[in-house]
């Protein structure tokens, strides 16, 4: 692909290798309506043969001209070009962001998540299907560079332009390939892996925040660290963990993520963008969502990793404090991991047409109640296994260990770490959208608990209760309890730290 600065242009081609799995005449591809297609063509070891296609609304039909049968493999080049989106609010609302450095230098970057990668490439444009590998090759205008997923084979000299070759080795969402470029100057270094193995970092920074990018690298690689330890090697160590500096917000490209913050700590100490970024590499890019409707696994999983890693840094206190800090945000008023196929907007968006933060904040939130209610072992132990089922995956840097999952699949692996059965909790937290009420009253010498769950389901959530400098587990069967108190006058604090998600409080 040619980047055309001047002209906020694109001209490029994209080759898929595909293997036919199903009878078919027509191989169909999305690209946005923006973007015109030249040509479509069948490469053979005969040569190039022209198809016949048709644009049928963002989506491009290409006349097979017979019905290929599974087994077949095909390789199509799509020849297209034109001006992508202008993303107006990257990267929620995405595209291309053409703008300039603070020295003046073309700046570039792609964020497509919410709106799609067919904004800018021919894809298949759902989660639920990947490429197992790409070559990607960028030619930019000198002296601009172009920093993009997996390893830089080389670097090619056109006189005016340089033409930057990348391969991604694993597999990789569609929305996870970026495009970088500006007069970038690297921050390099290596990382020992808990594998074993030193990984290639770099910090892709333009010039004016050098100094800031090498001051904050050591932050990111303690942040690595973390991630190590909590949940298994980093997955794409077989290529390298990047950042660039981008003129928006941030965004989990696969080992090049997107970071655009101000270098600065949040009120714990640490740098909540990079670090939430980073979550994705194992809560997104490893395991990857199979449906929209199951993004909480992205987004929730990496905000409570978020609230883990203040722990660390500042104790219990400073996870209860950063957990509390997103509950005013929760809305509860469309499921976090709904039944049957939703889109991204769905996820991200109410029917209003607001913004819907739940799969981040209460996705945390649920995340938060399930330590509380399997215990710490158990809880730890589902997210090493739902990160790395099987303990030679995370040994694999072929691809093996990328894969799909849905919420079911967080659900069995919970219930087989805590040797618990977890449906009641899922179907409260995440299948709908009302959270349930505790109800207390006291009694004289005895405490009385019940839960009001939302359309009478099952909801028997045990509630820690403090009295005096004593905290009990109230046991909740069939979502009642009691307690027996010292006296009437005992002192009695009801789930006081908030352990439990609930529509009153916590």
């Amino acid at each position: 692909m040619a980047i055309h600065p001047g002209e906020e242009r694109i001209a490029g081609s994209l080759t898929a290798r595909a293997d036919v799995v199903h009878p078919t005449s027509w191989f169909v591809q999305d690209l946005d309506e923006r973007l015109s297609v030249e040509s479509v063509a069948l490469l053979t070891d005969g040569g190039a043969k022209a198809l016949p296609f048709e644009r049928r609304g963002g989506q491009i039909w290409t006349d097979l001209e017979r019905t290929r049968q599974p087994g077949e493999r095909l390789t199509v080049r799509v020849r297209y070009g034109g001006t992508p989106r202008e993303a107006p609010r990257p990267p929620w609302d995405g595209g291309f962001t053409w703008t300039e450095t603070p020295g003046g230098e073309p700046w570039i970057a792609s964020s497509v998540q919410v709106n799609g990668a067919d904004l800018w490439w021919p894809t298949k444009d759902h989660p639920s299907d990947e490429p197992d590998s790409m070559a990607l090759s960028f030619t930019v205008p000198r002296p601009l560079v172009a920093a993009s997923n997996g390893r830089l084979r080389r670097v090619e000299d056109n006189g005016e332009a340089r033409t930057y070759h990348w391969f991604v080795s694993t597999p990789i969402n569609n929305y996870g390939v970026a495009l970088n470029v500006a007069p970038y100057r690297t921050v390099d270094t290596t990382y020992a892996s808990t594998s074993g193995t030193d990984i290639p970092v770099t910090f892709w920074v333009v010039p004016a925040h050098y100094q800031q990018a090498e001051k904050r690298l050591p932050q990111f690689l303690d942040h690595l660290r973390f991630y190590e330890e909590t949940l298994g090697p980093y997955p794409f160590r077989a290529d390298k963990y990047g950042i660039a500096e981008t003129p928006h917000l941030g965004m989990e490209h696969q080992t090049i993520i997107a970071y655009g913050s101000d270098f600065s700590n949040n009120e714990f100490g640490f740098d909540y963008l990079h670090h939430h970024e980073l979550g994705h590499e194992w809560w997104g890019n490893l395991v990857t969502a199979a449906d929209w409707s199951d993004f909480w696994l992205h987004e929730g999983f990496c905000t409570y990793m978020q609230a883990l890693y203040a722990e660390e840094l500042g104790g219990r206190e400073a996870y209860h404090s950063y957990l509390q800090g997103s509950r005013g945000g929760i809305n509860n008023e469309q499921p976090v991991a709904p039944r049957g196929s939703r889109s991204t907007l769905e996820m991200y968006y109410l029917p209003s047409g607001e913004g819907d933060g739940d799969i981040y904040s209460k996705g945390a939130w649920i995340l938060h109640s399930l330590r509380h209610l399997v215990g710490d072992e158990a809880f730890f132990e589902a997210l090493r296994r739902m990160a790395n089922p099987r303990p030679e995956l995370r040994r694999a840097t072929d691809g093996r260990q990328c894969r799909f999952a849905t919420t079911d699949d967080f659900l069995r692996i919970a219930e087989a770490a805590s040797g618990r059965e977890l449906d009641w909790f899922f179907e409260v937290y995440l299948r709908q959208p009302a959270l349930p009420r505790l109800v207390t009253e006291r009694s004289g010498d005895e405490l009385r608990l019940r839960w009001d769950a939302p359309e009478e389901l099952s909801f028997p959530m045990p509630v820690p209760v403090r009295v005096g400098g004593e905290t009990r587990r109230v046991k909740m069967k069939g979502g009642e309890g009691r307690l027996a108190l010292p006296n009437a006058d005992a002192e009695v604090q009801v789930d006081r730290k908030n352990w439990i998600l609930k529509a009153n409080g916590g």
